[in-house]
């Protein structure tokens, strides 16, 4: 993007998707890193913006007192540090614009800028003092604005802030136009000491300590990892501040420059992909859905839910994934298989292979797919999928064949049909020209998994012209003639019976392709729940950390009853991952009773695959035994 476009336009206090910015979202593809910044309106938000996109203009820095920026502007460049990974920009409109009139408009900016980013930006002036953090009174609001869990029933709408510290974003508070000096008690602090001072809580119960205290608890508790950054004036020249993007970087305060490359400096290494609760990487994509659907609902007079956000972005995101993986399968068949094959069995091994890097795209896609039904949707497209590459194969065999006996025999049609046969000796003549069809026919290559049909149909088409030409055949008595009938029928009994064992071979190796089929579709299922098992463990061992720090922190400054509140909290939270820990052993059990029983009803030969797939759990449940 050359230049920022608005996301989230805001007109009249209602928020609207700009279909232009989602469509450049939806072409991205690489994870996106999201710095969004918010502040009261004339701050310098967007300078700051602008000098993360590595440019002196885009975001309007305006030159009045009135709010340039409307809405939430976006801005999409690529990571100056981090090739994989695209860096998206989102300057919010300022909070607190006396012309606006609505502060639950602000609210919802706030709030939709901490849902969107992956690293939260507050900007503030002067200092951080009471009145600084008065005025971050957005943060409090958040445990009425964001839902992590969906509920139909009032009732259970209770306060949920809990588990906001698994996906907010991390915090940086911007403090421009620092005047004072980063001392405390007579000693040097840098600037993280100085935010973490100004965040202790005021001792008291009254309500005027409780108010003060409100934001300082929301910071400390949703945002665990916080940096701060203390910033000079651009310029001392105060008439040149309104210029400030036209004025050279190197005419800037020298202070002011340095502090800038520093800020910028750990933006680029710091700030981390957008992700969600379990580990869920958000890309261009995935980040549009987000917008559209937190701004739906925010529209419609409900609450935006992190739980009901991700369900939409899986329902979108996983028939994609089944999609990719359908057509990954179909190209890659495509590529490896010349039909037709010489055997079944080649083509089935192919097939294995395919279906296997299939399973692992649509793995690699997919999340959150509840009951698996997007991976049962996988299975019956693959098996179609087979089952016309199997009919395409049996289709260009038979041609191939087809063809080639039609070539073969026309020597011996042609002697047929001038009675080359009918003379004394003719059967034995015959015989030698059919055989040396059958030898002809036995040496073309590739002929596939229709050779035998096409033999078979070919002497099936002799049988009655053997025949006439044998009872014809005035050198051979009627004992010899019956001797040579009996012959025929048993050649004819014989090559019937090599028709049924090749299908019945087919039929088995068939049979063996679903096994491995459901095998892999088993193991990689449980793979992929066992990392996600790993994840959701590792996240809310990241959130139990952050509790005890916080209720350290508590006991520290004085506050017992909040320490004793906060008890429960983790009390509670250790026995679920005590739990979570625990049910590795049971996690190839789930998913064979889920998944598994879904399976043997998809794929042909149930009743053989339940016995395999009672084989597989029980080798599953072995392998995490001995994991664990």
């Amino acid at each position: 993007m050359e230049a920022p476009i608005c996301l989230v336009e805001n007109e009249n206090q209602e928020l609207r998707v700009n279909p232009e910015a989602v469509n450049i979202l939806e072409k991205i593809t690489q994870p996106v890193v999201v710095v969004a910044i918010v502040g009261l309106y004339r701050t310098g938000k967007s300078y700051l913006m602008n000098r993360l996109a590595g440019q002196n203009h885009g975001f309007n820095l305006g030159t009045t007192v009135r709010s340039e920026t409307k809405g939430i502007w976006m801005w999409c460049v690529p990571h100056p540090t981090k090739s994989k990974f695209t860096l998206v920009l989102l300057d919010t409109e300022g909070l607190g614009d006396v012309e606006k009139g609505d502060s639950k408009n602000d609210s919802w900016i706030f709030a939709l800028a901490v849902l969107l980013s992956s690293t939260f930006v507050y900007n503030s002036m002067s200092t951080i003092n009471h009145q600084a953090l008065e005025q971050l009174h957005y943060v409090t609001e958040l445990t009425e604005l964001i839902r992590t869990k969906s509920s139909s029933q009032s009732e259970e709408m209770d306060d949920d802030s809990d588990e906001f510290v698994s996906f907010f974003p991390d915090f940086v508070w911007t403090v421009r136009d620092f005047t004072l000096e980063l001392k405390l008690g007579g000693r040097a602090i840098t600037a993280d000491e100085y935010l973490e001072n100004a965040l202790k809580l005021i001792p008291g119960r009254g309500l005027k300590a409780q108010n003060a205290n409100m934001p300082r608890e929301c910071i400390r508790h949703f945002f665990p990892k916080r940096k701060c950054f203390v910033f000079d004036r651009p310029t001392k020249e105060t008439e040149l501040l309104v210029y400030v993007e036209d004025i050279p970087e190197d005419q800037l305060d020298t202070n002011f420059q340095e502090q800038s490359k520093i800020f910028c400096s750990y933006v680029f290494s710091n700030s981390k992909a957008k992700t969600l609760k379990e580990g869920i990487i958000v890309n261009g994509n995935r980040l549009a859905t987000l917008v559209m659907t937190y701004v739906d609902a925010i529209n419609s007079g409900a609450v935006p839910c992190l739980e009901n956000a991700v369900t939409t972005l899986a329902q979108r995101e996983n028939s994609i994934a089944v999609q990719k993986a359908t057509d990954h399968y179909t190209e890659r068949m495509t590529q490896l298989v010349r039909l037709p094959t010489n055997t079944l069995q080649e083509l089935l091994n192919v097939h294995t292979a395919c279906e296997k890097e299939a399973i692992a795209v649509f793995m690699e896609h997919s999340f959150k797919d509840e009951n698996q039904q997007f991976q049962k949707n996988l299975v019956v497209a693959i098996e179609e999928h087979k089952e016309d590459f199997l009919r395409q194969n049996e289709a260009a065999s038979l041609s191939h064949c087809q063809a080639e006996m039609e070539k073969l025999a026309e020597p011996l049609r042609e002697n047929i049909s001038r009675g080359a046969f009918s003379v004394p000796g003719g059967h034995r003549l015959y015989l030698e020209a059919r055989k040396k069809v059958e030898q002809d026919y036995e040496r073309v290559p590739r002929k596939g998994v229709k050779a035998n049909q096409v033999l078979q149909s070919f002497l099936q088409s002799q049988v009655t012209i053997e025949d006439s030409i044998l009872q014809s055949d005035k050198a051979l008595t009627d004992g010899q003639k019956a001797m040579e009938a009996e012959r025929a029928q048993k050649e004819a009994a014989e090559q019937e019976q090599e028709l049924l064992r090749q299908k019945q071979k087919e039929l088995q190796q068939v049979m063996e392709s679903q096994e491995r089929s459901y095998k892999e579709n088993m193991t990689q299922l449980h793979e992929k729940m066992e990392t996600e098992r790993k994840n959701l463990l590792r996240e809310q061992e990241e959130m139990l950390a952050h509790k005890l720090k916080v209720q350290e922190d508590m006991l520290k400054e004085g506050f017992k009853r909040k320490y004793d509140a906060l008890g429960e909290e983790i009390s509670l939270l250790q026995n679920v991952i005590k739990k979570n820990k625990n049910s590795s052993s049971s996690l190839a059990a789930q998913v064979f009773d889920g998944f598994g029983n879904v399976l043997i009803s998809v794929l042909p030969g149930a009743g053989k695959l339940f016995g395999i797939g009672l084989k597989v759990l029980s080798s599953q449940m072995e392998k995490s035994k001995s994991s664990s």
